[in-house]
């Protein structure tokens, strides 16, 4: 087994916030006004959505620096999404302040199917929970 990532949270006094440390790094989650908290930090699902797009951009630069190519300056974006159903799904968005070739748009495309956050969260995980 190797551990990949780790984190931790201690509530805070107001209702719903906590301090999210992660080795050297730290900030607070909370929930919006509109549902009781503070909302002082990042609800759960924008965590989520946080992960899936900050590691959509480190591949693609990533790749973009073994392939040699310039990209340019980009943005991500992802919406976590529900419907009356219970259907859940993420959009993500990619905005190039210069649009790549159409070659290029289906391999970023290719590559953004293929992050490590993205196979993650399409695949079922199991989830261990220990009281301690």
């Amino acid at each position: 087994m190797a551990v990949i990532a780790n984190a931790k949270v201690e509530t805070l006094p107001e209702p719903w916030s906590g301090a999210i440390r992660s080795g050297r790094h730290q900030l607070i989650t909370d929930k919006p006004e509109s549902f009781g908290g503070q909302d002082q930090g990042l609800a759960p699902y924008d965590l989520i959505c946080s992960g899936l797009i900050s590691c959509t951009m480190i591949t693609l630069r990533m790749y973009a620096q073994h392939k040699g190519i310039d990209l340019g300056a980009f943005q991500v974006e992802a919406d976590f999404c529900t419907n009356k159903e219970g259907r859940e799904w993420i959009e993500r968005r990619v905005h190039f302040q210069s649009p790549p070739d159409e070659a290029l748009q289906h391999k970023v495309l290719d590559i953004c199917s293929k992050t490590p956050v993205t196979k993650t969260l399409l695949r079922s995980l199991e989830i261990n929970t220990q009281l301690v």
